[in-house]
């Protein structure tokens, strides 16, 4: 069953079980341990360095706060919003949830999520624009835990092993990139390529998207029309074509590969579209110190890139919960208190929290501060604040990377697989 299915049957559920119970507890009227401590439960997605450094923030929280326990659930993001679906739709969500911006929308919308300002969540030391990434329908269903942005990642190994120049982003094209990656595989050994195929990877499609005055959804449905891709994923066949990127079949098995076993990981790509917030553990992975680059645009002029800050995840908490003023507490410590932000650091994304920001700037690591740079040197650049994903639209990517999968492998052709993943998406929103 579907997320939003699934959220569906939530609300029969929710409904019935509040016919049955009463009205919510109050406050003071939560749910208790023997030791008379306040215990909220909270969910979050992650690896082990995530989980680690989230557990040293209860423990900050738990320390300043004894008369609170955070109970931690911590999960993998391939199970994530299936196990969280099924606890909404039984009445037993996580009281704080780590959100994505995609479902923000499916879950606030059907009254799964607190409005955190009425609870009094403050935001006002939050830079301009990153507070209404969590707003829906004028409710503040979620507050950004971190920012981050598309960045084309430029692998130096790999460019002067080939003996090319690492390109102007302040100036590139999509056809420079195209012919700039033909170089490097023209002249790298066997299973190295320029580029990965951009075409299957969500942020650089919105780039396209956005550049051409579009974007992948408006008010009141999609932001495109079928015509508007053919062009993208021609381009995305062309470079395949002349093995400036690698083959259908390598390019399909990169795109189920956890990040570190990836092509960009194993420095097989000269370049690849990211989130800013993946490049520490791309770096990791790789051994070497990546260059991080403004996407191409269609002018060949990085003001003409249209890019945007992204919220990285968000702090949300559930609509039914028993603790309201316990969650309002621990959200507040998470989204605001720089002692949280000293220890969580960069992982979930650069602060959006001007004050945690400036705290957290002396003790970046270097791969932190080369991030923040790239954040800051596109600022006066940004397009407009996207939409938040509308209610059925966190499939996009999914059914991209599905439609791109039939166009290498010359099953669809470009008009198809656009049209393909417009009527889709389309027929999947509420």
């Amino acid at each position: 069953m579907s997320i939003t299915k699934k959220l569906a049957a939530s609300v029969v559920v929710l409904g019935l079980a509040l016919a049955g119970c009463g009205s919510p507890a109050a406050p003071g009227q939560g749910t208790q341990n023997d030791k008379g401590q306040t215990v909220i439960r909270f969910a979050w997605w992650g690896n082990d360095t995530r989980n680690k450094l989230t557990n040293e923030v209860i423990a900050k929280f738990e320390a300043a706060n004894p008369d609170i326990k955070v109970q931690g659930e911590p999960g993998e993001w391939s199970g994530y919003w299936d196990k969280l679906a099924t606890q909404v739709a039984a009445n037993d969500a996580p009281d704080v949830i780590q959100m994505d911006e995609k479902y923000i929308s499916e879950y606030g919308k059907r009254g799964a999520l607190l409005d955190l300002e009425k609870v009094g969540l403050k935001t006002d030391k939050f830079m301009e624009g990153t507070v209404d990434t969590g707003r829906v329908g004028g409710k503040l269903y979620g507050i950004n835990a971190g920012i981050n942005a598309p960045v084309v990642v430029g692998n130096p190994k790999v460019l002067e092993a080939a003996n090319v120049a690492m390109p102007d982003d302040k100036t590139w094209t999509w056809e420079t990139l195209h012919q700039t990656a033909k170089k490097v595989s023209e002249a790298s050994p066997d299973g190295v390529f320029g580029t990965q195929n951009m075409s299957y990877v969500e942020p650089a499609l919105r780039a396209y998207l956005r550049q051409e005055g579009k974007d992948q959804f408006v008010e009141g449905g999609m932001g495109f029309e079928p015509k508007d891709l053919e062009s993208f994923f021609q381009w995305g066949l062309d470079i395949q074509g002349d093995k400036s990127a690698p083959s259908d079949s390598q390019t399909s098995e990169d795109m189920g590969k956890p990040l570190d076993q990836t092509m960009a990981a194993t420095n097989k790509i000269g370049f690849s579209v990211y989130w800013s917030n993946q490049i520490t553990a791309l770096q990791k992975a790789s051994g070497t110190d990546m260059t991080l680059l403004r996407p191409p645009s269609k002018a060949g002029s990085a003001d003409k890139a249209a890019l945007w800050y992204k919220a990285s995840m968000l702090w949300s908490a559930s609509g039914k919960t028993k603790n309201p003023e316990a969650v309002a507490k621990f959200v507040d410590f998470l989204a605001n208190s720089p002692e949280a932000g000293l220890i969580m650091g960069t992982e979930r994304g650069v602060p959006a929290n001007k004050e945690v920001r400036s705290a957290l700037e002396p003790k970046l690591s270097d791969v932190d501060k080369k991030v923040v740079a790239y954040l800051d040197s596109i600022e006066s650049e940004l397009g407009p604040v996207p939409l938040v994903t509308p209610v059925g639209g966190g499939n996009f990517g999914t059914v991209q990377m599905r439609m791109v999968q039939d166009l290498l492998f010359k099953r669809k052709t470009p008009i198809e697989a656009a049209t393909g993943l417009h009527d889709e998406v389309k027929s999947q929103l509420k």
